[in-house]
């Protein structure tokens, strides 16, 4: 969950072993599975004791709740930014594809994680979880709305689950088999292909960006 920033050198250097903690909760996580990952094992990695873990967070299970409800909120703040930036419709399209190629490109753990674990959440943190993805996507739904006007709203969402489908799977995959693909080369031609299934019109075709 986010956390008020520290204001002590005491509290910034608190902060950082959480942060160390909780990214390399990520990768441990989205390479093992969190069952088989222990808190001695994320304490190691983030450079403390098993049990120093414990001053951060009361068990294994709130360090993943953390990590996930923390980044969905991190998405729905920086998509509400974009939208409230952004006047023009298609100009905020743009903005959000890119906004989620920069998160999918720059937290694949992240994702692998919330894809296989997010069950093992409790049922508030998997509802909390779930409750600011679905205020994301209406974010999305809101913007398109604009860009095809009457679409149906769950033609609508069914475009923005689509696009993070997209988006979300492809630095994982790629990197999955064997070659990790260079962001240089991978930003832009998932924007291009994001915009290209997010503007198809029902006839196949595809609209102007502007």
């Amino acid at each position: 969950m986010p956390q008020p920033a520290p204001t002590t050198q005491r509290g910034k250097a608190k902060e950082n072993r959480r942060q160390a903690l909780l990214t390399a909760a990520a990768s441990l996580f989205a390479l093992n599975g969190f069952n088989r990952v222990s808190l001695e094992d994320l304490g190691a990695a983030a450079g403390v004791s098993g049990p120093a873990v414990y001053r951060h967070f009361p068990g294994k299970q709130a360090v993943l709740a953390d990590l996930l409800v923390t980044v969905s909120q991190e998405l729905l703040d920086g998509g509400r930014q974009v939208v409230e930036s952004t006047a023009d419709p298609a100009a905020a399209l743009r903005q959000l594809v890119e906004f989620q190629v920069d998160f999918a490109l720059g937290k694949p753990d992240v994702i692998r994680v919330q894809d296989r674990d997010l069950s093992n959440l409790s049922e508030q943190d998997q509802s909390a979880v779930r409750t600011l993805q679905r205020s994301y996507v209406e974010l999305w739904v809101d913007v398109l709305a604009k860009v095809h006007p009457g679409t149906d709203a769950a033609e609508l969402r069914m475009r923005a689950h689509a696009t993070f489908g997209l988006i979300n799977s492809t630095p994982h995959s790629v990197r999955s088999h064997g070659r990790r693909i260079a962001a240089g080369v991978a930003r832009p031609l998932l924007e291009r292909m994001a915009l290209a299934a997010l503007l198809v019109d029902s006839a196949g075709g595809v609209q102007s960006p502007r």
